[in-house]
């Protein structure tokens, strides 16, 4: 299981792409993972046959566990994928040659025991804590603190068997067996995803006979607590603008077949709303910052998140210092992050530092919407269906007529923590000024 990022601690292995007896190529995708992070597709390190595949799908493994083997000589013996040992002439298929396999040893994914969690008492917090080794000790998979919630656990003091001591979900599970704690009144039952001491009113639901159950995909499972995390983070409210991108559609109209020729890249009107948006975010600071406890952080760096469908869920792939690319720029970033997004080839850090957020659920139709404000952040900008629509337009003469116009309703979700009411309508005024007087030289 490579280290996908410094703060990545285990991945779950989603799906094999090839099974054992396959000839697979250097640098060939070979299986799926689903992180904290990101999903990505994981290439083959050596040339070879798959001999073993020794962690299934579905399973969660910390990084660094060795989750298959390839023979990489010629007619060397297959093991059966059932665990066995490997000959002499395999390669573990685990980090990456870029890895740093000196972080930690490789966990066996099939230990025969594991020890049971110990609660320790807590130590004072380092500043920050944000360190490698306190990261890696209090991360735990959305399952683990499922079964933590429910027995009024606190992962963040027990020591586990994991990396650093982590909690896997053997552990929890021998703790909970040996009698180590006791599970909440029903009414007290926790909610599967809210954050430890949150209470989910009344009964869970149960399943009805001829109902279909089945278990959340990782991707589905950490939006659910990012989510969740958010609403009960951020004081939202939500302000909507009607905006005209008749300019807009007359600009794209007469300049697309060239820039499309002169630079390869697709022009949607998305490029033209980030343009728009980093260069009023100048403006308006509090709309591109974050709250730290009491402290403000007004951030420097314009990195603008996008959200973007794909058939497993939602990701938000980030496009790092906006405010320095041209509209073609833009255009390039957005078009290969979201592709890269849809083919699961994006990396952990282009999934990262966001400091403001768009999506756009109008290309399905939709209107207009609430966005939930990413964590970390004090605004998300949701783009509606863009269409034409009759207006009534003032002529020359001051006579007003009606007119075919091309509109879009914008809709802003800002941390009124932070951000007044004001503060939002003046942003969104500013970004509908720039839209509707957009200048042609600047594409």
């Amino acid at each position: 299981m490579p280290q996908m990022g410094e703060s990545i601690a285990e991945g779950t292995l989603s799906k094999w792409l090839k099974k054992v007896g396959d000839t697979v190529k250097r640098d060939e995708p070979m299986f799926e993972i689903s992180t904290d992070k990101v999903d990505a597709e994981i290439p083959a390190p050596t040339s070879g046959v798959l001999a073993e595949i020794i962690v299934v799908e579905g399973q969660t493994v910390e990084v660094l566990t060795v989750v298959a083997r390839i023979e990489t000589e010629q007619g060397a013996s297959i093991a059966p994928s059932t665990g066995a040992p490997a000959s002499s002439a395999s390669a573990a298929v685990g980090p990456p040659p870029t890895a740093k396999a000196t972080a930690a040893p490789a966990v066996p994914s099939h230990r025969s025991t594991a020890p049971s969690i110990v609660p320790v008492p807590a130590a004072p917090a380092a500043p920050g804590g944000n360190g490698l080794e306190d990261r890696l000790r209090t991360k735990s998979s959305p399952l683990v603190r499922k079964i933590a919630a429910e027995h009024g656990l606190e992962i963040a003091a027990m020591q586990g068997s994991g990396i650093q001591g982590r909690v896997t979900k053997r552990d929890i599970e021998q703790y909970i067996a040996s009698g180590g704690a006791a599970a909440p009144a029903r009414a007290q039952r926790t909610s599967m995803h809210a954050p430890a001491g949150a209470v989910q009113y009344g009964p869970a639901p149960e399943a009805w006979p001829g109902d279909k159950v089945e278990a959340m995909s990782k991707m589905r499972s950490l939006t659910s607590d990012h989510m969740i995390a958010s609403r009960q983070t951020h004081a939202h409210v939500t302000s909507f603008f009607e905006i005209d991108l008749t300019r807009i559609a007359r600009i794209r109209h007469e300049k697309r077949a060239a820039f499309e020729a002169r630079t390869g890249q697709k022009l949607t009107f998305l490029p033209f709303i980030i343009k728009t948006v980093v260069e009023t975010l100048k403006q308006h600071p509090v709309l591109n910052a974050a709250v730290s406890g009491t402290n403000i952080i007004y951030r420097k760096q314009y990195n603008v998140g996008i959200a973007v469908a794909v058939d497993w869920g939602l990701i938000v792939p980030v496009i790092k210092n906006a405010d320095d690319l041209s509209l073609s720029g833009l255009a390039k970033s957005l078009n290969d992050l979201g592709d890269r997004a849809r083919t699961k080839r994006l990396k952990p850090e282009e999934v990262q530092q966001a400091t403001f957020t768009i999506t756009n659920p109008g290309v399905f139709g939709s209107l207009m919407g609430t966005p939930i404000i990413p964590l970390g952040t004090s605004a998300i900008l949701g783009l509606g269906a863009i269409e034409k629509r009759p207006k009534v337009m003032t002529g020359a003469d001051g006579e007003d007529t009606i007119a075919i116009r091309t509109c879009a309703y914008f809709s802003l979700s800002f941390d009124h923590r932070i951000v007044d009411g004001s503060d939002a309508d003046k942003f969104l005024a500013a970004v509908k000024k720039g839209l509707e007087s957009f200048p042609d030289s600047a594409i």
